[in-house]
């Protein structure tokens, strides 16, 4: 007995992504023009995924939520 398997590819946040990771890069390069040495380049990585979250907290602050 053979059954059929059939996968279901969900194709969603293709654009949304494309933005995130552009502003991912951006930030990356922005954050790496001043590393001379590798632990700078791995903060630098660091600083580029966080750095959302951080503007996004800053905000809602100035907001006063």
């Amino acid at each position: 007995m053979t059954k059929d398997k059939s996968v279901k590819v969900i194709y969603q946040h293709g654009p949304s992504g494309f933005v995130f990771f552009t502003a991912f890069v951006g930030a990356f390069v922005y954050f790496l023009r001043d590393a001379h040495h590798f632990g700078d380049f791995l903060f630098a990585f660091i600083e580029a995924i966080v750095w959302p979250g951080i503007a996004l907290y800053h905000a809602l602050r100035l907001l006063g939520a």
